[in-house]
């Protein structure tokens, strides 16, 4: 059930067999989520954390008349929102954007883990600053980076994390997400959106209809965006 998860790990980080095994009996369920749910409301108190096992899901702000910011896009093997176990509400909303399952790990078990594998208590912190340096660099793109440019660089940023869990085919990934969506994780209209990825198009970077990801040129998608992927902090390091 955590396949996704424990390669998303050992990419980074070694793993003992008695981690694994901790980590498995931390998990309940799974359960499955319709597409368009929202599965946590900001203010809510949380007794849980969320492991998206497949599908994808993401994090959102809205303004009241609707006008909404995808703040953070999660694959499988992704913890939505392991901040709230200290936090114990959001202050934003976690919804699926295609039909989504999940697993559960509930704070108490959590507790457990702190207490008796300090590592991997440690692991998650990694992870939870890992999602922090995501959005800095997100915000990066959302203020100075041209349209095009930022849809380049998210486009590069989801290689990189589907890749590493096994969800890439020769450059290619599903994006299970339609252009609006697409246009709220980088700020801008349908109308923009379309005509950025029709951009990306046209150089012969990259396509995307029908959510599916294809890229055409990986080098020259990298350097249009200017990604650099040491926010993704993809060396193997000790904790």
């Amino acid at each position: 059930m955590i396949e996704k998860l424990l390669l998303r790990l050992r990419a980074r980080h070694d793993l003992s067999p008695e981690e694994e095994i901790a980590l498995r009996e931390t998990l309940v369920g799974p359960e499955d989520i319709p597409a368009q749910k929202t599965v946590v409301r900001r203010g809510e108190r949380l007794n849980r954390s969320i492991l998206l096992l497949d599908g994808l899901m993401c994090r959102y702000k809205d303004l009241r008349n609707g006008r909404r910011q995808i703040t953070a896009l999660h694959i499988p093997g992704d913890f939505l929102d392991l901040h709230g176990y200290t936090l114990k509400y959001l202050d934003h909303d976690l919804m699926a954007i295609a039909p989504s399952r999940v697993a559960y790990a509930p704070h108490d078990r959590i507790d457990r883990i702190t207490e008796q594998f300090p590592r991997l208590t440690r692991l998650f912190w990694f992870s939870t600053n890992l999602d922090a340096a995501m959005h800095r660099e997100w915000e990066l793109s959302l203020g100075q980076r041209l349209g095009s440019q930022r849809a380049a660089h998210l486009l590069c940023e989801l290689h990189v994390r589907f890749d590493m869990v096994g969800m890439t085919q020769d450059k290619a990934f599903d994006l299970p997400m339609n252009q609006s969506e697409f246009g709220e994780c980088l700020g801008l209209t349908v109308v923009h959106t379309n005509r950025v990825l029709r951009e990306l198009r046209q150089r012969g970077l990259a396509e995307f209809a029908k959510g599916h990801v294809r890229i055409l040129d990986l080098a020259g998608l990298r350097a249009f965006a200017e990604f650099d992927p040491g926010y993704l902090y993809l060396e193997k390091t000790i904790i």
